[in-house]
């Protein structure tokens, strides 16, 4: 298949994208991407970039063409200039695109715009489109303050409505995601499938932290923004200030660091390390310090439908989870049967969690149980050949060897 993948996020930005497209290109399809200028989480364009410099590259065999993107920074206004200079910019070029394409798939994280390519070139060439779901809009403005009777989230509930039920296909990564596009932008189910996400191979089989280390090490991976909601961390590490051996680390950047660095050295919690953002082959060592992985998420209805990506990477790892969130997390976790979860926002909940954590006769089992349901649920094979299915299912000219190669193991 010759497919057109539309997503404002990519290479090298850190974004698990690229690994997909490059399956891709290895099991015999064409893949072109129409993306950004890089400039995510930091919001400034990456050097390399500036000045109109490598708007047309390739990368382990992906054609990547970048389309004019006003860089985000940290500032609501520009966000929103990012946002859309995107969707207007890549939707231009997408109409511009000659014929030849079997199917695009439209990456959507946030926000749901970025998408609007995808079907530029969609209606003017009679191709269906695919759309992975990653994030829920405008369920995820809730998380940064925005009401939801307020005249801005009722327009991008306009925005994503239209665009939710433009897609041939949904592919959904959270379970709870369906009863909201179906409920809430009245989209069809019988359009929506479920595909998790899977953790990228370099978490595989780390082996445990050192049983005999003076200390235990509780670790938390990924963007620190007003979603993740770390402040119910530094709480509970408050709490818990007198177990002397207990340590937090927060690996990741995003526009709550400095205030939750302030509010660290505030209270004097010198038990709490914030290592930055680190680069993807340095997080397996991170990962391998670790006794156990910290997942939370804000106290919102529909922020608590998600199921953040770096819980497939801590199963993978073979790593316990601690959490506070409501919704998906703790179904899964339950499920899984590898830890704890408070609810969203209760510091004290997840103190006690810790504590049940400490106590616990056999912590190694728990990371077992975390890497068997992986295994099961959530693996870069199954994931593969599942896209692969659903891309073939929607291209114009879907031949007889990619339809065969389709299909879940």
């Amino acid at each position: 298949m010759k497919i057109l993948v539309i997503c404002q996020h990519y290479w090298p930005e850190p974004y698990p994208l690229p690994d997909l497209c490059e399956e891709l290109v290895r099991r015999g399809h064409t893949v072109d991407v129409v993306t950004d200028v890089p400039n995510y989480p930091m919001g400034v364009t990456y050097p390399g970039y500036r000045r109109g410099a490598r708007r047309r590259e390739e990368h382990n065999g992906v054609h990547i063409t970048r389309t004019f993107t006003i860089a985000r920074r940290h500032n609501a206004v520009f966000r929103l200039l990012n946002y859309y200079s995107y969707a207007w910019s890549s939707s231009l070029h997408a109409r511009r695109l000659p014929g030849g394409y079997d199917v695009v798939f439209a990456n959507q994280t946030s926000p749901v715009m970025m998408a609007s390519a995808a079907f530029a070139y969609a209606r003017r060439h009679g191709v269906k489109v695919v759309l992975y779901c990653m994030d829920l809009w405008p369920a995820c403005l809730a998380a940064g303050g925005v009401g939801e009777r307020s005249p801005v989230y009722r327009f991008f509930g306009r925005q994503a409505r239209r665009l939710y039920n433009l897609p041939d296909r949904v592919l959904i990564t959270s379970q709870m995601f369906r009863d909201y596009l179906v409920t809430q932008h009245g989209v069809d189910d019988a359009k929506i499938a479920y595909l998790p996400q899977y953790a990228a191979a370099q978490f595989d089989a780390l082996p445990p932290a050192d049983p005999g280390k003076p200390t235990v090490d509780l670790m938390f991976a990924g963007n620190v923004g007003a979603a993740q909601d770390l402040t119910t961390v530094l709480r509970a590490a408050e709490l818990l200030r007198g177990e002397a051996r207990l340590h937090w680390h927060i690996v990741g950047d995003g526009s709550e660091l400095a205030r939750l660095q302030a509010l660290a050295a505030q209270k004097q919690l010198d038990c709490v390390h914030f290592h930055g953002r680190q680069p993807p082959e340095a997080m397996p060592r991170y990962y391998a310090m670790a006794d156990a992985m910290l997942v939370t998420l804000t106290a919102d209805r529909f922020i608590s439908l998600t199921l953040p990506g770096k819980v497939q990477s801590y199963m993978a790892a073979g790593k316990p989870i601690l959490a506070a969130a409501d919704g998906e997390i703790p179904r899964v976790i339950g499920a899984a049967q590898c830890g704890w979860c408070a609810p969203a926002g209760d510091a004290a909940a997840l103190a006690d969690a810790v504590r049940q954590f400490l106590h616990c006769p056999d912590k190694a089992q728990l990371g077992r149980s975390a890497r068997a349901y992986y295994e099961a649920h959530f693996t870069r094979r199954r994931f593969m050949d599942a896209l692969e299915r659903e891309l073939a299912a929607c291209a114009r000219q879907a031949g007889p060897d990619t339809a065969q190669k389709g299909g879940l193991p």
